[in-house]
């Protein structure tokens, strides 16, 4: 099949959103249909079987592990077709997202980009905004 069994998905603590590579995050409850969905799309090689079915095996909150049972269906000979139900495991891994990152590490800076432009002889504003910053 070609289905890996077992798989990673980053999580971050403080605003509870899963990453979605790769720099997306996405706010999911447990067993919801938009944490399914992304468990799924992370997972290689089902592109190549029908999915069929997929749903939550129940897990302890605190065990760090996610389990989805998948029901697939591949044609394997002419009209025969085969089908197969399998858990895939899903070890969470805790990641800062990069708005907690940033509030983490307390840096109150602006990100932006400021062009100034004078048409003077002198320099006293530009001595005088460098002054400032």
């Amino acid at each position: 099949e070609g289905i890996p069994k077992k798989s990673t998905v980053y999580y971050c603590r403080q605003c509870a959103r899963y990453l979605q590579p790769p720099k997306f995050w996405l706010v999911a409850e447990l067993e919801s249909k938009e944490l399914l969905g992304l468990l799924i799309k992370r997972l290689r090689g089902l592109n190549k079987v029908k999915l069929i079915d997929a749903s939550f095996k129940w897990t302890e909150p605190h065990s760090r592990r996610i389990i989805v049972r998948l029901t697939i269906q591949k044609e394997v000979f002419l009209n025969a077709i085969l089908e197969d139900s399998f858990t895939v495991e899903f070890v969470v891994l805790y990641q800062q997202c990069d708005r907690c990152r940033r509030d983490a590490a307390k840096i109150d800076a602006w990100q932006a980009v400021v062009q100034v432009r004078q048409k003077v002889e002198h320099k006293r504003s530009f001595m005088y905004l460098e002054e400032l910053f």
